[in-house]
């Protein structure tokens, strides 16, 4: 059993060391650059963009309040640094840039680029550290983007393409830094997996980023490292 055991964490320090994997947010975030240059389209809106700039037409997103923040691209933790940290000692010393600082596990979960999504600036603003859920009202709060996002009850409700994504990365970001779910949480994550199957996207999407990374999110599916030869053979 200890030998197992051994092996086990083995199996995963050697994963997350990973010559290719991002060692902090910075360089997590120019690897998503990469990843998603060929499908420059924002996770929760459905907009499609051009270097930083948002194309506000392509899916009549409407700014609530921050036009210069809703007309850039922005990169969103599905599961907030929020909720990795507030897990952690190092946040109760000093807060996210001292666990960036001194915490590897925090490091590399803040870095994990499967945790990573291109959004609208303001949506990334609005839904801040905010839980996801499903709420009474009906979108229209962006224009013709489908997310809503209800300050008082500090909850986000994401349009249904996104959900089986969010569930999966939410699986899976628990499973690898051993965070914790609420009951709650787990039922619903659980039952998004389960309505909303995995997406032509969601497997291109976990290739690129298992070949920039080197693991696979197993919720999405396995992948073939076989093929990452010409997706980042210039790194």
């Amino acid at each position: 059993m200890r030998h197992f055991s051994l092996l086990l964490l083995l199996v995963f320090c050697g994963a997350a060391a990973h010559a290719d994997a991002p060692r902090t947010f910075r360089e997590a975030k120019k690897l998503a650059w990469q990843i998603h240059a060929e499908r420059p389209v924002d996770f929760y809106c459905g907009c499609r963009y051009r270097g930083n700039r948002i194309d506000l037409a392509s899916c009549g997103y409407v700014p609530r309040k921050q036009p210069q923040r809703a007309a850039r691209v922005e990169w969103e933790h599905i599961v907030p640094a929020w909720v990795i940290g507030h897990q952690r000692r190092c946040w109760q010393r000093g807060g996210r840039k001292h666990c960036t600082a001194n915490d590897p596990v925090f490091s590399r979960a803040e870095a994990d680029l499967h945790n990573l999504v291109p959004v609208v600036g303001e949506v990334n603003g609005d839904r801040s550290n905010f839980g996801f859920g499903v709420l009474p009202a009906r979108p229209g709060q962006y224009g013709a983007c489908p997310m809503v996002v209800d300050f008082k009850q500090r909850t986000a409700m994401p349009p249904e393409r996104s959900r089986g994504a969010i569930a999966r990365t939410y699986l899976y970001m628990s499973e690898r830094y051993q965070l914790r779910l609420s009951r709650q949480d787990r039922r619903l994550y659980e039952l998004w997996n389960r309505r909303y199957p995995v997406s032509e996207w969601e497997r291109w999407r976990n290739q690129r980023v298992a070949c920039a990374q080197g693991n696979a999110n197993h919720h999405v599916g396995t992948v073939n490292l076989q093929r990452c030869t010409g997706d980042f053979a210039s790194r």
